[in-house]
């Protein structure tokens, strides 16, 4: 009887996942019979806030592969995005309106949980404003709950090694909730009967880090350096020793506004997330433009690069009108792609970035959390290089602020016979990458290269 028990027992975790959730197909991407999809909602406890998710599971061994978690940035873009155009099974290419099987799809050897937060980003909601109202350190304990919520209805998952994973402003995000993650499971230690969900470490892509380094003052490095401005530009802002740290910029003085100003207007064209690719939006794309919001801007995907306003300032058109979302916006948007994914019909509009919600940046960054945790789990911080967001120079400027030894010198990794990239690690576990020729969204501008790099370090 007892054996009968026992066995029951694993029979009812192996089949705990919630059926009434999965996801059995989606217009243009066919039924999903080769591997589990499963999409609905997170509750946070005593609050409004829907959290939504979608969980592809591994096509290879679900069992004992790892579980990815996928944050977007923002503060206020979804996560559907890396879905659809970064890491999922399928990818819908800028410009094509079309979904096709991708070859990178990070499912292809992990299990994957793409998570839409904070609430009222996507499909997520919330409502008044005690609820809607967020910063870097609530968001973080939001999202340990979300995932401690999401293992109780996928219990099978809870052996399986952990990775966080993000870009952009994920690189707040993440951090902060491995930290979270760490410190429940330090406090449960003692605590038989708690689950300390098994995280082995987290991976950043061009994300937001220290804000003394990263995002507007290390552009202008960088664009001099890849000859979007002069020198005679270049020379005015080193000599007015401008101060473009900081969320939105605000030490910059009146003198060095003006010439940030003169610098937008060289680059006003130019898609900041990629400087050598496709300003999706303007020229021959003004279709994008026809209804609400065919395509997105800086302020947008990454509102901390947005200036301060200046009284009699000449205002610029917001910089740049680059990010392809026409066919993100129509897709996720049909009747049948929200009830496949069983959206209620009275939550808004899917969007790609919303400014719906009130987010409060916090100036501190997240070094910190790499200090606390190394040599406590393992860590990848990646930069695409062509990335004017959260250019790669900034990202070293403050890696060469830790200190930290090198346990491997700084060298190449190959896809195809060619240069894919750069990486050097440090003691703690800790691994500095690019990706050579990506910008600020490296799963979609260079998928294999990324790919590659991901999977080589998971393994």
């Amino acid at each position: 009887m007892f054996k009968y028990a026992f066995a029951s027992t694993l029979a009812a975790v192996a089949m705990a996942k919630p059926e009434e959730e999965r996801v059995s197909s989606l217009p243009l991407m066919g039924n999903f019979d080769q591997y589990g999809m499963f999409s609905g909602y997170l509750d946070i406890a005593d609050t409004s806030k829907k959290i939504h998710y979608l969980f592809v599971e591994s096509a290879n061994e679900p069992s004992t592969d790892p579980l990815v978690i996928w944050f977007n940035g923002g503060p206020g873009c979804s996560s559907m995005l890396g879905f659809m155009q970064e890491n999922g099974p399928f990818r819908m290419d800028s410009g094509t309106g079309e979904v096709h099987a991708s070859a990178e799809g990070w499912n292809r050897e992990a299990n994957v949980l793409y998570i839409e937060q904070p609430a009222g980003v996507g499909f997520s909601y919330c409502s008044g404003e005690k609820d809607c109202t967020f910063n870097d350190e609530s968001s973080a304990k939001d999202n340990l709950t979300v995932v401690l919520e999401w293992y109780k209805k996928f219990p099978e998952f809870k052996q399986n090694d952990l990775y966080i994973s993000g870009e952009s402003y994920a690189g707040i995000y993440v951090p902060y909730l491995a930290n979270e993650i760490y410190d429940h499971n330090e406090a449960q230690t003692e605590n038989a009967e708690a689950f300390k969900p098994p995280l082995k470490g987290f991976m950043v892509g061009n994300g937001v880090t220290n804000w003394d380094y990263d995002t507007n003052t290390a552009f202008i490095d960088m664009a001099y350096w890849h000859s979007l401005m002069n020198t005679e530009l270049h020379d005015k802002i080193t000599k007015a020793e401008c101060d473009f740290t900081g969320p939105y910029m605000r030490k910059a003085t009146d003198e060095c506004i003006g010439y940030l100003n003169e610098f937008d207007s060289l680059v006003s064209d130019v898609n900041i997330y990629d400087i050598f690719g496709t300003c999706w939006g303007s020229g021959p794309y003004p279709q994008m433009y026809e209804s609400k919001k065919r395509g997105f801007t800086q302020n947008d995907y990454t509102p901390w690069l947005k200036r301060p306003v200046r009284e009699n300032d000449e205002m610029l058109r917001e910089l740049p009108p680059c990010t392809y979302g026409s066919g993100l916006l129509d897709y996720l948007n049909l009747d049948v792609v929200r009830q496949a994914l069983h959206v209620p019909n009275d939550v808004q509009a899917w969007d790609l970035c919303t400014n719906e919600i009130n987010y409060i940046i916090q100036p501190k960054g997240s070094q910190w959390i790499y200090e606390k945790l190394q040599g406590k789990i393992r860590m990848l911080h990646y930069s695409g290089d062509v990335d004017g967001a959260v250019p790669t120079i900034g990202t070293e400027n403050w890696i060469n602020t830790l200190g930290w030894s090198t346990t491997e010198d700084w060298q190449s990794y190959m896809y195809m016979g060619q240069v894919a990239g750069y990486f050097e690690t440090y003691e703690g576990d800790f691994t500095f990458a690019t990706v050579h020729g990506a910008g600020h969204m490296a799963p979609q501008f260079k998928p294999p290269q990324t790919y590659k790099l991901i999977f080589d370090w998971l393994q």
